[in-house]
């Protein structure tokens, strides 16, 4: 258990729009830090690894979707120095999707016969970003081959098995492990304990290869070329094509078989004879109708697939 018992706060401002709610809790429940974290009353709790600090934050919205702040308080085991709490505050406006301009995006969606629809029912939702790239990167490979259910079922054991538990306010919430802390775990023991099967191995080398250091941070991987930046992420073990597209800060447009059905509906209106065959087709005319705008076009979608099913009057489920 780790007691956190030094805090600080401050405000953020992000560019509007922006909804607080649908951001740090997306319609799909996508957690912004751990899927352990408390969301209470317009409050979220979380925890994560800020560098190297194991740390406890609370968020709430100090404004409105047109004028927008967000009231951040960090916890943490001793207290930070000011030029840490400044990085802290740089960190977490940058996982929030604070400095976003949506505008063009927008703008685009506006002229969109999908679009059109999700951006009404998702104004002012921002993008978020990881902070470091391990939780990304292992939810990737959770991801692959397997149903949305079964990925979370393994993603959850993991984190429950090898977290940190934290406590801050009276609130415990588990934190994602650390790639050391999974460096040292065999591929045998995380196979057997969270039933991922083949995956152990590509995560455990991931993880001895993050905990080495020298791989280039989620911040540098973003001031990277797009077409570096994803070259670079497919030199990680167990990231291929799809996954590089979910963990790269450039975005992109993370088709899969389970995905490929979706999206087939959207575009061609009907349902592939055969998901794997589609898979780059479908791919293709996402990234040519949306160009810079696919992953944030991908992102609206998947949040809002039973308002979007409803209105194109369309079966869009991800299983």
């Amino acid at each position: 258990m780790n007691r956190l018992t030094r805090s600080f706060e401050f405000q953020i401002t992000p560019v509007p729009p922006y909804n607080f709610d649908l951001t740090a809790r997306r319609p799909t429940g996508w957690s912004l830090f751990t899927p352990f974290e408390i969301y209470e009353n317009d409050i979220l709790w979380t925890a994560t690894h800020l560098d190297s600090t194991l740390a406890g934050i609370k968020l709430s919205s100090n404004g409105s979707v047109s004028n927008p702040k967000v009231l951040v308080r960090i916890f943490s085991r001793k207290e930070q120095k000011p030029d840490e709490q400044e990085n802290v505050k740089r960190l977490i406006g940058k996982a929030l999707g604070a400095d976003q301009d949506l505008s063009e995006f927008y703008g685009m969606a506006r002229k969109d016969s999908i679009l059109k629809h999700v951006i009404d029912d998702l104004y002012g939702m921002h993008d978020t970003f990881s902070i470091t790239i391990f939780p990304e990167a292992v939810l990737a490979i959770l991801l692959q081959m397997a149903p949305l259910k079964r990925s979370n079922e393994m993603m959850a054991c993991f984190i429950q098995k090898y977290g940190e538990v934290t406590e801050f306010e009276g609130k415990k919430i588990l934190a994602w492990p650390t790639p050391k802390r999974i460096s040292k775990v065999t591929d045998r023991e995380l196979a057997e304990n969270c039933k991922v099967g083949y995956r152990a191995k590509n995560i455990v080398s991931l993880a001895r290869k993050l905990a080495k250091g020298d791989f280039p941070t989620s911040e540098q991987i973003l001031e990277m070329d797009p077409d570096e930046a994803k070259k670079m992420l497919l030199e990680l073990p167990g990231i291929g094509d799809y996954s590089a597209d979910i963990i790269n800060p450039h975005g992109g447009f993370p088709i899969d078989v389970w995905s490929t059905e979706v999206f087939a509906k959207l575009f061609f209106d009907k349902k592939p004879h055969n998901n794997r065959e589609a898979v780059d087709k479908v791919k293709n005319d996402g990234l040519k109708r949306w160009g810079k705008w696919s992953w944030m076009a991908f992102y609206y979608i998947v949040q809002d697939l039973p308002n979007l099913s409803k209105k194109l009057k369309k079966d869009l489920r991800l299983s």
